[in-house]
């Protein structure tokens, strides 16, 4: 059965050459080769400042087992924006032998400005002479695991004054040699580069968004290829992506630029995802038909979705409202909601693999349809395969383990995970945004139809594909020389 000709604008795609390919390609590795250099030159992300429980001076407890253990911070400013301490137990076991005690940890949280040495109370997180209650699992055999006591997602206060006790640890069989506090904020200096990296790539998004655009006024959505269509909407995201609010954050004590920081990089990513769902359906359906097209790919790509915000408003509230909470103790959902979350990213995977494989199945021989299938599928594997590098080398084994959903990480060396990230997506989307934009003839050609095999059954797939050497082939000459002999002013009027 013939398949159903739809009208499109033709995209730049169809008239590179061999050497622009490759050309677009090396530009692309350039670009995010630089931007990694950027960040390996860059400053460490986490700044920390450790403090030992057995040299407190005067407030050195008496027992290392129980407390009270009572620190103070460095001098913070919003630039180190958010604050976690960290507990590592050290005992005297020789034979590194395993073992776990459940045991409570109390907290007591207090702020100070840095011209007032009195203790003073904030409301958002709640840091009042409340006294939070938490209860801890001590999991040693080397070494014991580090203890996530609390968390400040933003600081209102230059300094904290801390006050712990420990409850259920007196009887354990091991003693303690030493505690050490570890005082973890984000690096002042890597801060000031995040908001550079993030302004210079919204001005480029802003740019390439409204070169975009301008390429495509003179042509009605109607004629719009499905690859043009989507750029037209994942550019505005990307925009949110690079979080044009973010530097409200140290102007605003306020958990809200956070949130919607969270909830922009949610929404590009799932956007993302949507995106080469439709393409590899679309590419070889015309029919898109919102419910029988759009429905189930909203419905996978939603779940998805849903619990990324969720998840991340979900934390940023309970946080507020006690800064000891940690999701992954906290919580009996945990890991159903981990199971859930596996289980629809698998399904996703079968569902995008099935799309993969029919458009191949059915369009590997028809020439502009193989080349839109392996360009998109070529660099698809390439963001995957860097993405998948970038998540390995920061998590190793524990990607898969506890570590699914995003959380301070002590592996981080310098800033080049968070640029190599937010290069490699910007410089995928510039490169789909050039190559999916009008070519030069593009205004002559507003007749081109996506089922070019209807018209190029005389060409080779080289020519078609690339061009000569010499010259860009003119996609659909052979159609206008013999389409009723009309002129090319008639043409153009069309």
């Amino acid at each position: 059965m013939a398949r159903e000709i739809e009208s499109s604008v033709q995209m730049r795609l169809y008239a590179l050459n061999k050497r622009q390919f490759v050309l677009v390609f090396v530009t692309f590795f350039i670009c995010f080769g630089i931007t990694l250099l950027i960040g390996v030159a860059g400053p460490p992300n986490i700044e920390t400042v450790s403090k030992n429980g057995s040299s407190f001076g005067p407030h050195k407890p008496k027992d290392l087992k129980t407390g009270p253990f009572i620190l103070k911070s460095d001098p913070l400013t919003t630039y180190h924006q958010q604050l976690w301490l960290i507990a590592r137990i050290t005992t005297d076991s020789e034979t590194h032998s395993k073992f776990e005690e459940k045991f409570t940890v109390s907290v007591q949280i207090r702020g100070m400005k840095a011209d007032d040495e009195g203790v003073i109370q904030a409301d958002n997180p709640q840091l009042s002479p409340k006294i939070h209650n938490r209860t801890r699992i001590l999991k040693c055999s080397k070494q014991c695991d580090d203890l996530i006591l609390l968390h400040l997602g933003y600081l209102d206060y230059n300094y904290y004054r801390i006050k712990i006790n420990f409850y259920g640890l007196e009887n354990t069989k091991f003693n303690f040699k030493d505690i050490v506090f570890y005082f973890k904020t984000y690096n002042s200096s890597f801060t000031q580069i995040e908001i550079w990296i993030r302004f210079v790539f919204l001005f480029m998004t802003f740019v390439t968004t409204c070169v975009f655009g301008h390429s495509l006024r003179k042509f009605t959505i109607r004629d719009w290829s499905i690859e043009q269509r989507w750029m037209s909407l994942l550019l505005p995201l990307l925009l949110l992506y690079n979080d044009p609010i973010f530097p409200l954050t140290f102007l605003v004590n306020s958990w809200v630029p956070g949130m919607f920081d969270a909830l922009f990089q949610a929404s590009f990513l799932c956007g993302l995802l949507l995106f080469w769902l439709c393409l590899y359906h679309g590419v070889r359906q015309t029919d898109r038909r919102f419910v029988k097209f759009y429905i189930p790919k909203l419905f996978i790509v939603g779940l998805i979705w849903i619990s990324a915000v969720t998840l991340s408003s979900w934390q940023e509230y309970n946080e507020i409202q006690d800064p000891t909470y940690y999701y992954r103790l906290d919580t009996t959902n945990f890991m159903g909601f981990k199971i859930f979350f596996f289980i629809v990213g698998g399904l996703y995977l079968l569902y995008l693999g099935y799309l993969l494989i029919r458009a191949y199945a059915e369009l590997r021989s028809m020439p502009y349809f193989d080349l839109r299938l392996k360009f998109m599928t070529f660099l698809m594997l390439i963001v995957l395969t860097i993405s998948i590098t970038i998540t390995v080398m920061r998590y190793g084994a524990a990607a898969l383990q506890d570590n699914f959903v995003a959380e301070l990480s002590t592996n981080y060396k310098n800033s080049a995970e968070f640029v190599a990230i937010y290069g490699l997506l910007n410089f995928y989307m510039y490169t789909m945004a050039f190559v999916y934009s009008p070519s030069k003839n593009a205004i002559y050609e507003s007749n081109f139809k996506d089922n070019p095999g209807m018209s190029m059954l005389n060409d080779s797939d080289e020519d078609v594909h690339y061009g000569s050497d010499q010259e860009e082939t003119t996609l659909t000459t052979s159609r206008h020389v013999s389409r009723y002999h009309d002129s090319d002013e008639e043409i153009f009027r069309r």
